[in-house]
């Protein structure tokens, strides 16, 4: 009785050809490792190498360049409009570039002119504060300074309770309790 025929699947049928190809095995090396006849795998190699050129034809319909190019083209009129916004507001203080942001303008958001300014957005929102101490702040600043040039040994809790008026317990100004 004749044995019946095997099909395989183009997946192994592929795995076997791209083995015979490579060459690194034998023909009977690689009958033996897939259990398939040395005509059988010679046949699947001239099968693959007729095959090849097939795979780099275009097929279907040919590529819409402009399809392509449309959104690049709007990419670089983007780019150029920001460009041409930076070179229109190089500035270097914080203050002069907090003037520049421009929150209305039509086609870059805040968030871009402050990325292109290298402005962190918290610092466009916000007013500074710097320079604006209260004359309470300052007068205080100015009696902790005296009193740190006076004793620099005091620390947080002892400085605290020197401006709260009262005097701190010995042993404070080096940071441990005396027992």
């Amino acid at each position: 009785m004749a044995a019946k025929r095997q099909r395989r699947s183009p997946e192994f049928k592929t795995k076997v050809a791209l083995a015979a190809l490579k060459g690194d095995k034998t023909l009977m090396q690689l009958s033996s490792d897939f259990g398939v006849s040395t005509v059988q795998i010679g046949q699947w190699k001239k099968q693959l190498l007729q095959g090849l050129p097939e795979i780099f034809q275009r097929k279907g319909s040919p590529v819409d360049v402009d399809a392509i190019t449309a959104p690049l083209y709007q990419e670089i009129g983007r780019l150029k409009v920001e460009l041409d916004w930076l070179k229109k507001n190089q500035v270097l203080t914080l203050e002069e570039k907090r003037a520049c942001v421009e929150p209305n303008h039509p086609q870059i958001s805040v968030r871009r002119q402050c990325d292109l300014l290298c402005l962190n957005r918290s610092s466009f929102y916000s007013p500074p504060t710097l320079g604006r101490e209260s004359l309470e702040n300052l007068e205080i600043m100015e009696c902790i300074d005296k009193q740190y040039t006076d004793v620099p040994t005091y620390g947080s809790r002892r400085m605290t309770a020197w401006l709260q008026g009262g005097e701190a317990q010995p042993g404070l100004e080096y940071g441990y309790h005396v027992l």
